[in-house]
Formats: structure tokens, C-alpha cells, sequence
């Protein structure tokens, strides 16, 4: 059995009083990289060392080469010294017994290395500002040459060629020919090959954050000067902070004006960065941005296909073709940025890992809390680094033994005192499950509300609509005529006095509960995500009133199948014994037959009151909760004018009148909003 072995790397800091000290530690997973990526929190990876990071004088760390060759030097002798041990098992198999308890012949092979582009270049021995894949020129990276694939086999050739003729190898192939890397100690290992993607750094980070979303305020900048730029820029933070709540997204209240950036506040901008500044931003540039989100979607699925693998070539070519609007708008004079050119290898990279599934170096730097952060806390702080070392074996120690009680059925997972359930009524609003096994299901929380009248005329009047009874029991006719096909009685021939009666008590909820299968999402072992949709009237002071998806036709694929509403109420009844669990929503209509050619999204609108229709309003239905997907995140559409000052976020969806739906509120929406 062939067991690869990946490998992680990235510096961390610690803060004490007297400064800061510096760690860099070496981890290590085995199995399939996107099982790592998945497992990354469960504890899958290990950490395995702590390299050296060398000191000296500040007049020495610009100027003297020779300190610069020895520390790459001797960070690859000590990945190379750290992993011997492995080395044996590369050739001849070894019997190991497995998870499973069988003993099996493992031969063991270095198969990727996650890191980002500093850390990339000390790795793959090249120099910086180009790329450790391919041979592309460092002033042209998405050249012609781009094509043409770095191996350990070429850089041998060309060290054997040009090594000792001055900076050929440095000028010409961006060759560092003092430095080999530690992959030339192992058998079967290229570091060119091994190198993985790097989603946080190379596209989220380095190619959103830092480049594409400073480019568009240049060109703000460039295009209106200095002082209108910032009145625009003002305006998009107030729009900013004027996005409606969503479960697991992180809000900005005071805009993009913060000055540390962490990874998930990039992420939380990349998921509503579209939708505010649609007005300000040319359309070449708006396509730009889509093009360049649908990219970073698309290479985060959990299951990629060649139709999928086709999709990603397509958003790659157009987000090339659209980004030359950063050239003729004066904003940029060249694309050639390391990071921004890893995009080109991703689905390569694909092919030879498979789905990455979230793989990138935060899995090493969340790791970084409980194998650095927390030990050191935990030490005496003299000498710390011995310290550490135990305290993790002693971890890893209790995680085998809580792992053995739990396979003994000794002890519940993570600590548990009682078995875990996906619909529990606690306060998190999103999160991984294990439990739950069909691809949707949706139920009411579990305590119903007192607070409320118990039968359905006196509960309309209650929350102020009077039409409740009447459609509940449409509702209800509509659920007796389904399961029972003999009927041949047609709901618009129908009135109130002939529709089925409720005499049941009525039960109401606060919020209900989604489980739902999200392999690309953060999930549970089976890929299954949890996710609490309120409506309440009391939520931190404000009124709260979630919008949902609703399956109108299960045959037609994408939004085009569904529709989006707001929820009024969450409520339940009984009828011959059998509970209907339902919600009264208010429809959000399409506005237009496709998406927004600008944003690419979709725009809904409320449904409004129209007065032909005698029946019933058409604005408001009661629905049963099996035909609720999940939850829908909506952006105002804010239009050209400036926003109101101290506009509250709880207001957004009271106050504009149509909405992008946004596909980008996580991956799971994003597949299923096409």
C-alpha cells in the first residue's frame, strides 16, 4: 500500500511582553490530501519539528549573501534530517498495522507540500518573483514558457550546464544554484511536483485582498480623483456595513477602514465585495471580479469533473481577457505576480491531487494554536521549546487514548455527554455536523414558543395577517389533495367554507434548523453542515426575518427551480393526526429572465400586491418546510445614489426594494445558485 506523506511549513509568532519570538514548525499528514484538508481540525496534522530560524546582526541581513546561503541551507538539511526516518520505507516495504487492524506492506512517498510563495521559494530553490512549477521569464509569467513545467530531472540538467557560470542560472531560469533542495535525498521526489495550492495566500489573499480590490480603488482614485474617490470610498463602507446578517458570515460594521486583515475577514469581503461596488466599477471590471470569484468557487468544490474542469478553464480564460481593463485604465503596467500566476497551474494542480477541498496554509496556521501558541502559553517561558515538545507529545498521547475510547464505545466523540444532535436548539447559527444523512432536511426548533395565541384566527391577528387562516388552510387542502389522487377538486374552485378546517392548537418557533450535505463547506465527516434560519421579533433588539430558498419544481435545475421568500413566521398543527410543519413567507419575485449581466447574480424583488387577484394575496403563502432548501443570503441592489447615513444592517431588507441573491454567501450556495 503507497501511503503519501504531506508536509506543511510556516513561520508563527508569538507575542510576550518583552517582544516577540518566532517558530517554525514542520507538520505532517498522511493519506489523501483532500481527507488532510478535511481533517485538518481533527487532529490529522501532526507536528514533527521545529526548524531553525538563524539570528544575526542587522548590518548582515540585506548585504551578506553568504548568510543568505546558509540559512537555506540549512533549512532544507533539517527537513531532510527530520524526515530519515521515513526514508528506509521509501524502497523496500515495511509491515505497519493499519487503522483497520490489518498489517499491511506500506512504502512510503513524499506527495505534497503545503506552503505559501516565500516559503515556496526556499523549497523549490528558485528565486523570488518566480514561479516553483513552471519555467515562465519572472517579467512575463504568464508567458509562452509557462507551459513548459519545472522538474528536479531539468534542474540537474541545468546546474550540470550553467552552474559555476556566474548568474546564468539566476538571471536566465531563476535557479538559486546554492541551494538544493531536500527532495534530492529522497527517491521519487520532486518538489516541483509537490508543491501544493495554496487558496488563501496564492487566490483569496495575494490575487483578491491585495491585488484586484486595491486596483479597484485606484482606479477609483485615477478615474475621479482624489477627493470624489474618497466619497465613493466612504459610501462603499456604509455599504458594507449595510449588508444583511447571513449565518457564518462575518460582518464589516465600519466598512474596510480595520487595520489587521486576518484570512477570514478576506473571505468574508470576497463573499459581498461584488454587490456594493457593482455601481461604481466599469462592466469589463465587474466581469473581471466575477470571473475571478467563479474561479476561486469553483476550484474549492469537493467533487470536480471534467464539465467542472472545463467550467474553471472558462472563468481562468475570461478573468485574463477581462483584467486587461487594469491596463488601459492606467491602473496596472504588467499581471506577472507570483501569486496571481499560480491560478494558471490550478487545474493542473487538480489533476494531480485531486479536488483540493479547502487545501491551503491555513490548515497549518490554525494548527499553529494548539502546537505553538497554546504550549507556549503552558510554559514557563525559559527554555520554552522543550517545554513544547512535551506538552504536544502529552496531547497526542490523550488524543490516541480519547480516539481508543471512543472505538470501544467507552466515551463520546469530542467529549460528549450525550449523543450530538444537528437540530438542537443552541445559539450557533452555522456549523459542521455528523449527524444527518439525506442531502436536505429542514425542522422546527425544539421548544415552541408561549408567547403566542394558540389558535390560527387569534394568532393572524397576533402578527398582523389576516389572511393567515385562509392560507393555512389552502396550505392544508393542498397537502390532503397530494395524497390523495382521487381527488378532483382544483384549489381556485374553491372557497373558504369548502377548504378543510384546523381546529388543531398551533405551535410557534423562532427558527428552524437546516441539515444539508456541503462537502466544500467546513462539514462533518459526512459532508453534512447545520445552518439556523430565524424569524423572530427579537434578535439583539431588532426584528429578524431570514429569507429561505423554496423548491418550486424539483425537475428544473439551479434558481431557475426555486424561488426566494422571507420568512414570517415558523409554526406548526396537526390534522388527523398527522403534524404539518410549515412557514408563512412573503415571495421575492425574478426580476428579468437572466442573471445580471454586470454581477452575474441573480435579482429578486418583493412581490407586491395586486389587486385582480380575488383568491388569494399573492404576495404571502404558507409553505411546507420540506420544500425549504436552506437559507438565502440577499444584497441590496443599492443603486447609483449614496446610501443613508446610519443605515442599521437589521433595516436592509425593509428598506430597498430588490436584492442580488448571492451565490457567493458560501460554497454550497454557490453550486446549487447557478
Amino acid at each position: 500500500m503507497l501511503v503519501p506523506i504531506i508536509l506543511g511549513a510556516d513561520k508563527t509568532t508569538v507575542s510576550v511582553a518583552t517582544g516577540h519570538v518566532e517558530y517554525h514548525p514542520l507538520y505532517l499528514s498522511i493519506g489523501n490530501i483532500s481527507n488532510a484538508a478535511r481533517r485538518a481540525h481533527r487532529n490529522a496534522v501532526i507536528p514533527i519539528g521545529f526548524l531553525a530560524i538563524p539570528k544575526s546582526d542587522r548590518k548582515y541581513d540585506n548585504n551578506d549573501s553568504n548568510l543568505r546561503i546558509f540559512k537555506k541551507r540549512l533549512y532544507h538539511s533539517s527537513i531532510s534530517a527530520i524526515l530519515q526516518s521515513l526514508k528506509p520505507g521509501m524502497t523496500i516495504p515495511v509491515i505497519r498495522k493499519c487503522p483497520d487492524g490489518h498489517f499491511r506492506r506500506l512504502l512510503y512517498e513524499l506527495a505534497a507540500f503545503i506552503a505559501d510563495y516565500p516559503e515556496q521559494v526556499y523549497l523549490s530553490g528558485i528565486v523570488s518573483g518566480w514561479c516553483g512549477r513552471c519555467q515562465g521569464i519572472f517579467s512575463d509569467l504568464d508567458g509562452p514558457s509557462s507551459s513548459d513545467r519545472r522538474s528536479r530531472k531539468i534542474d540537474q540538467i541545468l546546474r550540470e550546464e550553467y552552474g559555476g557560470e556566474g548568474r546564468t542560472l539566476w538571471d536566465n531560469f531563476g535557479i538559486d544554484e546554492h541551494v538544493i533542495p531536500f527532495t534530492e535525498d529522497f527517491p521519487r521526489a520532486d518538489i516541483h511536483e509537490m508543491l501544493a495550492p495554496d487558496l488563501l495566500h496564492q487566490v483569496i489573499k495575494g490575487s483578491f485582498k491585495d491585488s484586484l480590490v486595491e486596483w479597484c480603488l485606484d482606479y477609483l482614485t485615477t478615474t475621479h480623483g482624489e477627493a470624489r474617490a474618497n466619497e465613493i470610498l466612504d459610501d462603499i463602507d456604509r455599504r458594507l456595513a449595510a449588508v444583511p446578517a447571513f449565518p457564518g458570515l462575518r460582518r464589516f460594521p465600519h466598512g474596510r477602514r480595520f487595520k489587521q486583515w486576518t484570512g477570514d475577514d478576506s473571505k468574508a469581503l470576497m463573499k459581498v465585495f461584488l454587490p456594493v461596488v457593482a455601481e461604481y466599477l466599469p462592466e469589463e471590471m465587474m466581469r473581471c471580479l466575477s470571473s475571478f470569484l467563479d474561479f476561486c468557487y469553483l476550484i474549492r468544490r469537493s467533487d470536480i469533473d471534467e464539465q467542472c474542469l472545463d467550467a474553471i478553464k472558462s472563468s481562468l480564460e475570461a478573468f485574463h481577457h477581462y483584467r486587461d481593463i487594469f491596463k488601459t485604465s492606467g491602473v496596472r503596467n504588467h499581471f506577472s505576480l507570483p501569486r496571481m500566476h499560480s491560478m494558471l497551474h490550478y487545474p493542473f494542480t487538480i489533476m494531480d491531487f485531486a479536488s483540493s477541498n479547502g487545501l491551503c496554509s491555513s490548515i497549518t496556521e490554525s494548527r499553529h494554536i494548539t502546537a505553538v501558541k497554546k504550549p507556549w502559553r503552558r510554559s514557563n517561558r525559559y527554555k520554552a521549546l522543550s517545554q513544547m515538545l512535551l506538552t504536544n507529545q502529552r496531547l497526542d498521547k490523550l488524543a490516541a487514548l480519547e480516539s481508543t475510547l471512543v472505538d470501544r464505545q467507552l466515551l463520546l466523540p469530542s467529549g460528549r455527554t450525550q449523543p450530538s444532535d444537528p437540530f438542537d436548539a443552541e445559539n450557533e447559527d452555522v456549523g459542521p455536523t455528523d449527524s444527518g444523512h439525506s442531502l436536505v432536511d429542514v425542522k422546527l426548533a425544539k421548544t415552541r414558543e408561549t408567547s403566542y395565541p394558540r389558535y390560527l384566527s387569534e394568532l393572524g391577528t397576533h402578527i398582523n395577517q389576516p389572511n393567515l387562516e385562509l392560507l393555512t388552510r389552502r396550505f392544508l387542502h393542498e397537502q390532503l389533495d397530494q395524497s390523495d389522487s382521487s381527488s378532483s377538486i382544483s384549489l381556485s374552485d374553491t372557497n373558504i367554507n369548502s377548504l378543510p378546517e384546523i381546529t388543531s392548537k398551533i405551535d410557534v418557533f423562532h427558527s428552524a434548523v437546516a441539515v444539508f450535505f456541503a462537502p466544500s463547506d467546513p462539514s462533518g465527516i459526512r459532508g453534512m453542515r447545520r445552518e439556523r434560519i430565524r424569524s423572530t421579533p427579537s434578535w439583539y433588539g431588532q426584528e429578524r426575518r431570514d429569507c429561505v430558498l423554496v423548491v418550486l419544481n424539483e425537475d428544473i435545475a439551479g434558481f431557475l427551480g426555486m424561488s426566494a421568500a422571507r420568512v414570517l413566521l415558523f409554526f406548526s398543527f396537526q390534522h388527523r393526526q398527522t403534524k404539518y410543519p410549515c412557514a408563512i413567507v412573503h415571495w421575492y419575485n425574478t426580476y428579468g429572465e437572466q442573471k445580471d449581466a454586470k454581477t452575474g447574480l441573480w435579482i429578486v424583488r418583493p412581490a407586491e400586491w395586486n389587486p385582480q387577484c380575488q383568491q388569494q394575496d399573492p404576495r404571502f403563502a404558507v409553505v411546507h418546510l420540506d420544500a425549504l432548501v436552506r437559507g438565502v443570503h440577499l444584497i441590496p441592489v443599492y443603486g447609483s445614489e449614496p446610501i443613508p447615513l446610519g443605515l442599521d444592517f437589521q433595516q436592509s431588507l425593509d428598506v430597498f426594494d430588490s436584492f442580488y441573491v448571492n451565490k457567493y454567501a458560501d460554497h454550497h450556495a454557490n453550486e446549487i445558485l447557478f
